[in-house]
This record gives structure tokens, C-alpha cells and sequence, in this order.
């Protein structure tokens, strides 16, 4: 079984995740529920067992988290960067 984390931990950790990894984490999505990453293809058997559900692939969480920082006049907080993300895979993803 991989690693349970916090899903901001996972967030945090974004740039030493293959872009080609899922991220699952359990809802309602917030920096504190556990996580599972990385993995590809369907949901892991480890992260269902968990209650996890599919949030984010990595490459989409850094491209969106790259572009949206670059219209900011400071460095995001981790716990900005990680509401936001939840905000834009909630609305938008």
C-alpha cells in the first residue's frame, strides 16, 4: 500500500511527483484529508479501500498552479496554493 498523507502535504510535494501520477483523495476535498499519491490508471484498490476518489492528475494540478501564481504580486501560502487547487478541481477540472 502507498503512503497516506494529507492531501496538502501531496500538493506540497507537486514538483517531485511524476507528471503522469493521479492524485486521490477522500471528500469533502480540504488541506487535511488523507491522500494517496502518486498512481496512473484507475483508481488504486488501496485507495478505494481507503474511500479515496480521484482529485487531480499531478501535471494538471502544477500546470494550473504555475499559471495562477504568475498572476499573483507574492509567493502563495501552501495553504492557498491547496484551497485554490481544490477550488479549480471542484469548478473547473
Amino acid at each position: 500500500m502507498r503512503e497516506v498523507t494529507r492531501l496538502g502535504d501531496a500538493i506540497g510535494r507537486l514538483a517531485s511527483l511524476d507528471r503522469d501520477a493521479r492524485i486521490y483523495a477522500a471528500e469533502l476535498w480540504s488541506v487535511e484529508p488523507p491522500a494517496i499519491e502518486p498512481d496512473s490508471g484507475g483508481i488504486p484498490e488501496d485507495a478505494a479501500m481507503c474511500g479515496l476518489k480521484y482529485f487531480l492528475e499531478v501535471a494538471a494540478a502544477r500546470d494550473f498552479l504555475e499559471s495562477w501564481e504568475v498572476t499573483l504580486d507574492s509567493t502563495p501560502t501552501e495553504l492557498e496554493s491547496c484551497a485554490r487547487l481544490i477550488r479549480y478541481a471542484i469548478d473547473d477540472a
